[in-house]
């Protein structure tokens, strides 16, 4: 047997077939180069301006040594109950003053307005505005989230590592190499796990009032464990965008230490692909000394087959032209029932 394929003569043909050892320099040419997240300058570039008013909001409106104008329904209520509320179309009610046109302005620019206009019946008014209530402008979720309520956006810049903190993501459903951020109708493709890999590049990430996140859950991002283990299924990857061997076998319990041949493990990559380009078979020894550190760092793919060989197997050409077909059959249903239910 070659990396080339299978030798003549075998069921299935050998041009379907790319069979490669997994050795220490296989993995020293193919491992992964450490992850990079590939974010848009113009999310990084973007910087939150000063709040600015908006309908649904609650200001609370403070009249120095006046708490009739301050708190007209009685200092004995909660604040909130002597908040004003910005209406649909931008303004609020004050005493003396009338209606304001406050939608769009700053905190800043709404105190100076109703002490310059209080001016004429208060002799040197002292005013101070605060927000009480944020309920004009949200951050919204979909998706893989524990919380998927609206998050407001307020006078304290909002980060992206903090509203993911706050929704807190799904590990065991979570698809964490593409949360989507769409801004002004343009999606972007985050890749979390990148994100978080370096650090506080996602505290770096400012949001912005109508953004919306969808983190798509990893029901199509499974890997098919076969064969002689403990528990053959489906494995879904999970806080990371990759899975190892190791991992895989893992969750499966392990090899089946009566019936599994611990030469015989193989990954099949592609099955479902080969009128295209060949399958590739990936040989573990899981015998050999180095066995354990190569499976930890061989990083599966979504639609990867793990197939473990029985013990007595001895026609290794005639086992791998059964195993290519069987793989292609696993992965095509798979592939079948994901479009079925979504």
């Amino acid at each position: 047997m070659t990396e080339k394929g299978l030798v003549r003569g075998t069921p299935t043909d050998s041009s379907q077939i790319q069979l490669v050892t997994i050795t220490p320099q296989l993995m020293a040419e193919k491992r992964s180069p450490v992850l990079t997240a590939a974010v848009p300058q113009d999310l990084l570039s973007y910087q939150p301006g000063p709040y600015r008013i908006g309908p649904g909001d609650s200001l609370y409106i403070t009249v120095w040594d006046h708490p009739e104008l301050t708190s007209p329904a009685g200092t004995q209520q909660q604040t909130a109950a002597n908040g004003r509320l910005v209406r649909s179309d931008g303004t609020l009610f004050y005493p003396y003053v009338g209606a304001i046109k406050v939608g769009g302005m700053t905190i800043e620019e709404v105190r100076q307005t109703i002490q310059s206009k209080l001016a004429k019946y208060v002799t040197k008014p002292q005013v101070d505005v605060s927000v009480v209530g944020y309920n004009s402008q949200h951050v919204l979720f979909q998706g893989a989230f524990m919380k998927t309520d609206p998050q407001p956006i307020t006078s304290v810049p909002l980060t992206l590592a903090q509203a993911l903190g706050t929704a807190t993501i799904n590990a065991d459903q979570a698809n964490m190499s593409d949360l989507v951020l769409n801004r002004d109708g343009r999606n972007y493709h985050l890749d979390l796990a990148a994100l978080y890999d370096n650090r506080d590049l996602a505290k770096d990430i400012y949001l912005k009032a109508g953004d919306r996140l969808l983190l798509s859950y990893n029901d199509s991002e499974e890997v098919y464990v076969m064969g002689e283990v403990m528990r053959p299924q489906a494995v879904t990857f999970r806080t990371l965008p990759y899975i190892t061997l190791t991992q895989a076998l893992g969750r499966v319990g392990g090899l089946n230490p009566v019936t599994a041949n611990g030469k015989a493990v193989y990954v099949v990559r592609g099955a479902n692909d080969i009128k295209n380009a060949p399958a590739k078979v990936f040989h573990l020894d899981a015998h050999s000394p180095s066995a354990f550190a190569l499976a930890d760092d061989f990083r599966l793919k979504p639609g990867d087959v793990v197939f473990v060989g029985a013990a007595g197997i001895t026609r290794w050409n005639r086992f791998l032209s059964q195993l290519l077909p069987s793989a292609t059959l696993v992965t095509s249903a798979a592939a079948a029932n994901y479009s079925a239910t979504h």
